[in-house]
């Protein structure tokens, strides 16, 4: 299928700067070393007392403490989520070795979302309301939790001023602004792009909002093993926090300054289910059609493939359904390719969990390594693909797929592929 309008000089896009914090690591090079040595970031709820509740584990950023990073004045002004989204954007950009001083500010532009923004201040000023009326809220409640303001704030401090986009939309909102910045850069409108997404969900009401739905594992006395993902016994996800960004840059713009380059992204597909809010579509249409168009547009067969970093949530339906979508895609060729689910280890990071695993996945080829699956020890007789077992492996990746698929049967899949001048 021809996607494509030759008549347009489409731009080659790669990869320059990783920037992440999040439950196995408050910097990339923490969290991938984590990630290759199977090492989960799953423990008993701290922030809150969760006794009694259906799930009481999740993610949390480990020894997170805010006045190491902002002072007071400025904490007033940001939800956690706002804070998270600043670390990684500053990671992303030093890892880059941009020149900010030099740099066209008019043609670099930030797209970081959030799945749920700031719930953590609307909680807290929701309770201030109640207990002792609305002239002791802040007046930075709203700039504080609205979901683009992780966005102005990193445009705001570092000056960019070129394309300014937020989205929401659920498990695949960073997948989604990573693939909209790479069309936003292929296409020219930009040169420099920072994409992805921030998440704080780890509160009294986001654990309720997951718990009473059933969506959450309510394995609490083995947090350790809670994320199973094509695991027999899985039983849920397990909520997380934290925020990934990478940066995005035109080929030519990136040669110029002499970058060190990660990966090219070389597809984008997004489609939806239109088959209910929260499950996904039995036929698992919107997942097969999102990681087919990212390999039409990239023009590559399926047996280019060699690696999948899957959605992979540890719910029974998804993991049982994204399988036979790889089967209806790859046919026989899925049971050769490398699957795996990073979220065994980091939990499920909402709106920024497809930020960490493109981060992953970029890291998967530059690094010539597949992440395993943790906690895999029942085989599913619905879940019979390679799913990398407990253990990593050395593996060259040519071209490697990163899925996500969020409430609302929204779906998103990254093509990436290892830079070749």
């Amino acid at each position: 299928m021809d996607f494509v309008n030759k008549s347009i000089n489409l731009r080659r896009v790669v990869v320059t700067g990783l920037g992440i914090i999040s439950p196995v690591g408050k910097s990339v090079p923490e969290s991938w070393e984590s990630i290759k040595n199977g090492k989960t970031g799953i423990r008993r709820i701290t922030r809150f007392d969760p006794e009694g509740y259906y799930s009481q584990i999740a993610g949390e950023v480990r020894d997170y403490d805010p006045y190491e990073y902002f002072d007071r004045k400025e904490l007033r002004k940001i939800d956690p989520f706002i804070q998270f989204a600043l670390l990684a954007a500053e990671e992303a950009i030093k890892d880059s070795q941009l020149k900010l001083d030099t740099l066209n500010n008019e043609r670099a532009g930030v797209y970081v979302g959030s799945g749920i923004g700031g719930i953590y201040s609307i909680e807290i000023n929701h309770r201030t309301l109640l207990e002792r009326g609305f002239s002791r809220i802040s007046p930075f409640f709203l700039p504080s939790s609205i979901a683009n303001l992780a966005t102005g704030q990193i445009s705001i401090k570092y000056g960019l001023k070129g394309p300014n986009l937020a989205n929401v939309t659920a498990c695949a909102t960073s997948t989604h602004s990573v693939g909209d910045s790479y069309k936003i850069v292929q296409m020219g409108e930009a040169d420099v792009m920072l994409a992805g997404g921030a998440e704080y969900p780890i509160t009294p009401l986001g654990i309720a909002g997951f718990s009473v739905m059933r969506a959450l594992s309510s394995r609490n006395h083995e947090p350790e093993k809670a994320s199973r993902p094509f695991d027999k016994e899985r039983d849920g996800f397990v909520v997380a926090e934290g925020a990934a960004i990478l940066l995005l840059e035109d080929l030519e713009h990136a040669i110029k300054r002499g970058a060190k380059i990660y990966a090219e992204i070389v597809g984008y597909g997004f489609t939806g289910d239109a088959y209910h809010m929260t499950a996904p579509d039995p036929e698992a249409d919107g997942a097969y059609r999102s990681m087919k168009i990212a390999m039409d547009r990239a023009g590559i067969e399926k047996e280019q493939v060699d690696y999948i970093n899957a959605h992979g949530t540890s719910t029974p339906l998804n993991d049982k359904y994204e399988t036979h979508a790889v089967k209806r895609l790859f046919g026989d060729y899925a049971y050769k390719l490398s699957i795996s689910s990073t979220k065994s280890m980091t939990g499920h990071m909402l709106g920024a969990t497809g930020g960490a695993e493109a981060i992953f996945t970029a890291l998967s080829i530059f690094d010539s390594f597949v992440p395993p699956t943790i906690n895999y020890e029942f085989p599913d007789e619905d879940c019979d693909l390679n799913y990398t077992p407990n253990k990593g492996i050395k593996k060259e990746i040519g071209y490697a797929l990163s899925n996500s698929f969020g409430f609302g049967g929204t779906n998103g899949t990254l093509l990436f592929k290892k830079f070749e001048s």
